[in-house]
């Protein structure tokens, strides 16, 4: 699991507007979405036990037992474009991805 810089940047600076440095990005995946499953992003103040926990410029990303599965291999990266601005994953476990980008399957 990777968390690349320019999402890092990111979160940093979400987390210093929020003035709440004890906060850690959560990814994680759920049962939905168009292709299967679906990424989700939340911001928590406290990790669990069994988190994998990946640090870069400060900052700490949170995936639970059951998403890193999912996850392995994968780059949480930061994009600003035409679609606007989101978190994405680029996932080389998924077989199949929907045009939103939020939606996977394996």
């Amino acid at each position: 699991m990777m968390f690349s810089d320019n999402a890092a940047r990111k979160v940093k600076s979400l987390i210093e507007e929020e003035g709440n440095d004890s906060l850690k990005l959560r990814v994680y995946i759920t049962g939905g979405g168009c292709a299967g499953f679906s990424y989700g992003f939340k911001f928590e103040e406290d990790s669990k036990d069994d988190d994998t926990q990946v640090e870069n410029h400060g900052v700490t990303l949170l995936v639970d037992p059951m998403s890193i599965q999912y996850l392995a291999g994968s780059e949480v990266d930061y994009s600003e474009g035409l679609q606007g601005s989101q978190f994405i994953v680029k996932n080389p476990n998924a077989t199949t991805t929907c045009g939103c980008g939020s939606s996977f399957s394996i």
